[in-house]
């Protein structure tokens, strides 16, 4: 097996990404619990009102964190996890400016002729 070296730089960096990536996973996780502890206690006392159990889940007040704390957690991932990147590709941004490039260049060309 090829032993890889790599400079203090680039393994200082690697870490930071792997922290950011761990503290999203954190971040996820308490989402879900404390999510899920407050929408059970919410949903057996409204249940206690009378209730029937799905309408005590359906409750729009039951939602009232998980919305709000999920889009911020969204964007916390689309952050960390460069989602961006992930979707278009290794290469997109590359082939991108070699294509806005081609074009830029013919357009040029053509206005000269």
């Amino acid at each position: 097996m090829k032993t890889i070296h790599y400079n203090e730089a680039q393994y200082a960096s690697a870490k930071k990404k792997v922290e950011r990536i761990k503290g999203f996973y954190r971040h996820l996780v308490v989402y879900l619990s404390i999510n899920m502890i407050i929408t059970s206690v919410h949903t057996v006392h409204v249940m206690r009102d009378g209730l029937s159990l799905m309408d005590a889940v359906w409750n729009l007040q039951t939602f009232f964190n998980w919305v709000p704390w999920g889009i911020g957690l969204l964007i916390h991932g689309i952050v960390v996890l460069n989602v961006p990147s992930l979707l278009m590709g290794k290469n997109w941004e590359d082939r991108k400016i070699k294509e806005i490039l081609e074009k830029d260049r013919k357009n040029s060309s053509m206005n000269w002729e």
